[in-house]
């Protein structure tokens, strides 16, 4: 009789532990899940097809602190439009790969197809694509 109920208890007891088990891993999924939906939620560069309505410009893009010698704190995007330079919001300058790579806008000046508003000293972009034409300048 003892053993029997030693054995119901036993049964009844790893069964608990079990089902924690798995209740574990449930929560563990949803919370990875929840993570990578957050880690996704993050701002998206300009989007990659022009609109058709507002006005396109070419322009040069470069780092504005390695090649268009503008004072501003490390390497950000920046354009060359109308013999101004303009620090580009709305993508960044990692957007378009290594900025330190050889052929990154650290070390080189690219032609860009932009979209977007010029505001004071800023270009707030909408749509932003290096033109494949090769670079500009090397250093």
């Amino acid at each position: 009789m003892v053993a029997y109920l030693y054995t119901i208890l036993t049964k009844i007891l790893l069964n608990q532990f079990i089902h924690k088990i798995i209740n574990m891993r449930v929560i563990i999924t949803l919370l990875g899940l929840l993570i990578g939906l957050v880690v996704q939620a993050q701002e998206q560069p300009a989007k990659q097809q022009p609109d058709q309505k507002k006005k396109t410009y070419e322009v040069l893009a470069s780092c504005g602190t390695c090649n268009f010698k503008m004072k501003a704190e490390g390497c950000p995007l920046a354009i060359k439009w109308n013999d101004k330079f303009y620090l580009v919001e709305g993508t960044s300058i990692d957007d378009h790969g290594d900025a330190h790579a050889d052929d990154g806008f650290c070390n080189a000046v690219k032609k860009a197809k932009v979209q977007g508003t010029f505001e004071g000293d800023r270009f707030k972009s909408t749509y932003f694509k290096i033109v494949k034409t090769g670079d500009l300048k090397k250093k």
